[in-house]
């Protein structure tokens, strides 16, 4: 017998969003201009009728710290609620918790109002089905509903839940450290706070703090750990405290940056070489994959372990995607986001993270170093990012591409998420932010005068679509 569909409201309320906010992976904004209260609305009516019509409806929600977090909360909740849907509300923490508690709670989904990184001034949606992740047509099917207006009716319910310390103590159950250690963590008055502070009461050693209040407006830093600057703090303390290691947050605690006990930063690809030999040997032969940012190192580093290094676009739900069609016990991408299918669910969680890197370095007799010191010296940049217009980001890439490949035809070029060109100095990359308004560039060198060399082409290419890149 087939499934009842949902009493249908009249077209009255149909709404349109601006596309600009319904990007591949997520729903973001900036609030008061391309996002609004009625967008959130909008989207509870939308995603609450897709849900009813695949016969879903429990739907978890929680919120980051930022000022419009909130309001964008209740409308959400409001719209879910008239679609006949029933709302969990996890309320304030980070994304992984709300990710946390759809598993835990077996629930049909799960929406994050968060910007994650992004300044004070953004906010929007992360979305998850039980089943996977929510992206790419999923969001453009949400435009479509709200467009015709043809929402499910019902009346559903809301409860306010507290899943804080069921949620510490699973990222405790793999804690497995065999010796004390001295951490310092800047949670970047990003939605990770409360949790670390609970995190940390129980974990052994010693635990220093920075910036744990929780804080929409940032006062101390941006809370992106992929920009160096936003690390100099932490480094401080670790030299003042000594401490074996350091660890950062981003906004919305899906995102982890880490310095060594040298004060070196540590970036998300080499920290996959590092969770990658627990789990190959956990899962040996097992496909790990990495973003098209991440050094050759990290891929050539896992293929020497046993592993099957797969390359794959950057964007935190195309690679859980991929995760599931090649099961891979791991995956991550150089801005922080990693993804632990080994032990976990399978999501990205930077608090999580934390937690098996104080594993890795307390299994090593030494420093966070000795977990490093072996890998190839590369000269590297960090993401550097070129400010553009929104609506021609990925145009320009198009046309790097188009000039790349006639002005280069002895290079290497892999074209799955922008460009990047191999040559026998190391690489380069370009391609577009899915949640920014940004073309997003790296380059690695295999010696300093090849980096040079590298560099150099990439400003020229970058040049020839009417930019400049700055390598500061």
């Amino acid at each position: 017998m087939p499934a009842m569909q949902p009493k249908a409201k009249s077209t009255s309320s149909a709404h349109n969003f601006n596309p600009v906010i319904l990007r591949e992976y997520d729903i973001r904004g900036i609030v008061g201009d391309s996002l609004s209260e009625a967008d959130a609305y909008a989207l509870g009516l939308s995603f609450g009728t897709l849900l009813r019509r695949q016969n879903g409806k429990h739907v978890m929600v929680g919120y980051d710290g930022r000022t419009t977090s909130p309001i964008l909360s209740k409308a959400l909740i409001k719209g879910l609620m008239e679609t006949g849907v029933n709302v969990e509300n996890v309320g304030l923490g980070p994304t992984p918790m709300l990710y946390f508690s759809v598993k835990d709670h077996k629930a049909d989904a799960g929406i994050m109002i968060t910007g994650s990184h992004n300044p004070a001034e953004y906010n929007g949606f992360k979305i998850m089905l039980q089943s996977g992740p929510f992206y790419g047509e999923m969001i453009q099917d949400i435009g479509r509903i709200a467009a015709a207006g043809n929402f499910a009716s019902g009346n559903g319910t809301v409860k306010e839940i507290d899943i804080k310390d069921i949620y510490v103590e699973r990222l405790l159950k793999d804690y497995n450290g065999t010796r004390d250690l001295h951490v310092a963590w800047d949670s970047g008055n990003g939605a990770a706070g409360e949790i670390l502070r609970r995190l940390v009461k129980k974990l052994p050693g010693k635990h220093e703090l920075l910036f744990d209040e929780i804080d929409g407006n940032f006062p101390n830093h941006h809370p992106d750990p992929t920009v160096d600057k936003n690390l100099v703090d932490l480094q401080k303390l670790m030299k003042e405290k000594n401490c074996d290691l350091g660890i950062a947050f981003d906004g919305d605690g899906d995102r982890i940056g880490a310095v060594d006990s040298k004060g070196n930063i540590i970036r998300g690809d080499i920290l996959m070489t590092i969770y990658a030999r627990e789990v190959l040997k956990e899962h040996p032969g097992a496909s790990i994959i990495g973003d098209i940012k991440c050094s050759q190192v990290m891929f050539d580093e896992i293929k020497r372990m046993g592993g099957k290094p797969v390359m794959w676009k950057t964007g935190h739900s195309l690679v859980k995607a991929k995760m599931a069609e090649l099961k891979s016990p791991l995956a991550g991408e150089l801005s922080g986001h990693i993804f632990f299918a080994d032990k976990y669910y399978g999501f990205d969680d930077a608090l999580y993270c934390g937690v098996r890197l104080m594993n890795a370095v307390s299994a090593v007799d030494g420093d966070f170093t000795q977990l490093t010191g072996m890998l190839p010296n590369v000269q590297s940049t960090p993401e550097l990012r070129i400010d553009v217009e929104e609506s021609e980001k990925f145009a320009l890439v198009t046309k790097l591409i188009e000039n790349v490949r006639k002005n280069h035809k002895d290079v290497e070029t892999i074209d799955i998420d922008g460009i990047r060109v191999s040559t026998n100095d190391g690489w380069w990359l370009l391609r577009a932010s899915n949640t920014q308004n940004v073309l997003v560039a790296r380059a690695e060198g295999k010696t300093p005068e090849g980096f040079e060399r590298l560099k150099s082409m990439l400003a020229k290419e970058v040049e020839n679509i009417g930019y400049k890149i700055d390598f500061a």
